[in-house]
């Protein structure tokens, strides 16, 4: 059995191999520029390691692992786009090193290579593959909607927000397990165990996010902190503040939040005094803290050894202790 850091050079090293030889290599060399800039390759890891509770021989399914780093990456490149991001793990934005049609076309192929890669599946696993694949891809989509649709609106609910993250992140980690588990032959009531402990796992993960966009160190982040407060992002922490404020720190925050013209620092710096006096660093550690618990029931309830989930196991607390 493979630790997750040997599963991870794995991945990293077949990524690195990948031709790409179509033309116009224009086209593709933003491609292989976003894939090869690093990153936690989460997703692809996930996969392997729910692969590797049944089957000994993960590297069989290197490529459906990569297909998600690449649709996983296709997100990104077009979220950075949407939000005009300058940097994405310390590097620069495709739409900056190229252009806004670059990224758009670029992003548009990836997709499309995610689709190309995933299917290279066994014929028999393959119509539940992409059935759990699409779904996925359009439930990603709406949450990006939903992120979209919050940033007019000053009523968004911590349950709509949580609905959001599960649509927009945890759904893909969720994926990532289950087709590990399909392509190892695993049954069915594991499958859905296997997602719900990744729907859990992505909801804490996503929360960590949040709360190191405002908490994180910005050389180890990888990009600017704040990002959030600058752009009045409805985040676990914006929505509980305004819940829990009282009337005068409604008062600041608002101010805050409704300004047209700021200095980024100082934005930054009284939002997040505003979110020290309210509690809400306390706040959103003990729901992270929640949400890793509950997903330990579910893995819990995968009928395999605990030998066997052991790597697993680890690799997810070592997702919660992260500092980027």
């Amino acid at each position: 059995m493979y630790t997750s850091e040997e599963l991870l050079s794995k991945v990293n090293k077949f990524l690195a191999d990948l031709p790409y030889d179509r033309q116009p290599s224009s086209l593709y060399e933003p491609i292989r520029y976003v894939l090869s800039m690093g990153g936690k390759r989460i997703r692809p890891t996930l996969m392997l390691l729910a692969y590797q509770l049944y089957k000994d021989d993960p590297e069989s399914i290197l490529m459906q692992a990569v297909a998600l780093e690449t649709y996983h990456n296709y997100t990104l490149l077009h979220d950075d786009l949407m939000d005009n991001a300058d940097l994405r793990r310390g590097h620069e934005t495709v739409h900056k090193k190229w252009n806004a049609n670059q990224a758009i076309l670029s992003g548009d192929s990836m997709l499309v290579l995610a689709y190309e890669r995933m299917a290279t599946c066994p014929k028999d696993k393959l119509a539940s593959v992409l059935s759990v694949f699409t779904e996925t891809a359009l439930e990603i989509g709406e949450g990006q909607q939903y992120d979209i649709d919050f940033e007019n609106r000053t009523d968004v609910s911590e349950e709509e927000y949580i609905e959001m993250i599960r649509l927009k992140t945890s759904v893909l980690l969720a994926c990532a397990l289950k087709i590990g588990g399909i392509l190892a032959d695993a049954p069915k009531e594991d499958l859905d165990n296997l997602y719900k402990f990744g729907e859990q796992i992505g909801l804490a993960f996503q929360l960590q996010d949040d709360y190191l966009d405002v908490y994180g160190d910005s050389k180890v982040f990888g990009k600017a902190i704040g990002g959030d407060i600058t752009s009045n992002k409805k985040t676990y922490m914006l929505i509980n503040a305004f819940n829990k404020a009282n009337d005068a720190q409604r008062k600041e925050l608002t101010k805050w939040i409704t300004v047209k013209e700021f200095d980024r620092q100082e934005k930054v710096a009284a939002v997040t005094k505003l979110y020290n006096e309210i509690g809400i660093d306390k706040l959103a550690q003990q729901k992270i803290a929640y949400y890793f618990e509950q997903s330990k029931k579910y893995l819990n309830a995968v009928k395999v050894s605990d030998e066997k989930k052991a790597e697993l196991r680890a690799y997810a607390e070592k997702m919660m202790v992260r500092k980027y």
